[in-house]
């Protein structure tokens, strides 16, 4: 017969904590043996956990930790939003314009301020699914790229809606600094785009995707792909403005070349209002 299990509990009394240990080798006697690198414990040596062929484990850092922290606030599902970093709130957009130096840039500058219409649609969607409850729980928790614009207005609705939301920034070239309206506690910072990617979609109720750029692009096709393949189980994918996606991207193109079946292009929805978008999500699952 074998031996039951033993209880964490008892295995916690048997042998010290990381903690401990963490606070008892940092204060070594100094002799050339523990002035060496190679004496540091292997998870306190940032140096050591910096090396190339640590990159898996970093990964799984970088999927752990937002996973442990994300359990023990209480958030199971999300409702994620997708967008460019460059279209202005409708406050800032003319003085875009004005800043705008030649007829190009002001013609640019023009048409990002013409898109400045779906800050307020993302700010007031963001309120509609923060304030949803179902049997006492909230049931869609904000997560935007924690960045500013379309991001910044994800977050901005669900913090003027009194509700957490999360920020899943990430280390570009220039600083992104989070924008002010994501919850603290549920601010990450990411190294690898791939986790980023995946923690975008493992809580993942439902996509709202807004005009954008790579960034937008990138995530929003995977996401197609993923259902298509069935590795993501279908769920509401909301497209905001048909004007724009039908202008730089030929959706029926792609079915009518055979590269994509007629019946993908029902994966999304193309919608305009955040009245229309919710209403998606609510027949979706029966609201």
């Amino acid at each position: 017969m074998m031996n039951p299990p033993v209880p964490p509990s008892v295995l916690q009394n048997i042998f010290p904590t990381a903690e401990e240990d963490a606070k008892l080798g940092n204060t070594p006697t100094a002799v050339p043996q523990t002035e060496h690198p190679a004496y540091r414990l292997a998870f306190q040596d940032a140096d050591f956990l910096l090396r190339e062929d640590l990159r898996p484990v970093r990964f799984q850092l970088e999927l752990m930790k937002p996973e442990v922290l994300l359990a023990e606030a209480d958030i199971h599902s999300t409702f994620v939003f997708y967008g460019s970093a460059r279209i202005p709130s409708p406050e800032e957009a003319p003085a875009l314009i004005a800043a705008a130096e030649t007829p190009e840039r002001k013609a640019v500058a023009a048409r990002l301020a013409r898109n400045a219409q779906y800050y307020d649609v993302a700010r007031e969607l963001a309120v509609k699914v923060s304030t949803f409850c179902k049997d006492g729980e909230r049931c869609f928790t904000v997560c935007s790229g924690g960045g500013p614009s379309i991001m910044e207005a994800a977050n901005r609705g669900a913090w003027e809606s009194g509700a957490p939301s999360l920020g899943m920034n990430i280390v570009l070239p220039h600083e992104q600094v989070p924008n002010p309206y994501v919850t603290p506690g549920l601010s990450f910072q990411f190294h690898y785009f791939a986790l980023r990617k995946m923690h975008f979609l493992m809580r993942a109720k439902a996509v709202a995707v807004f005009p954008g750029g790579f960034g937008t692009f990138d995530e929003f096709f995977e996401l197609l792909t993923l259902v298509q393949t069935g590795k993501v189980a279908p769920l509401p994918i909301l497209l905001y403005g048909r004007e724009f996606w039908n202008r730089v991207v030929n959706f029926e193109a792609l079915a009518e070349e055979g590269v994509i079946a007629p019946d993908d292009l029902k994966l999304f929805h193309f919608v305009e209002t955040a009245e229309e978008g919710w209403a998606i999500v609510k027949a979706h699952y029966g609201l």
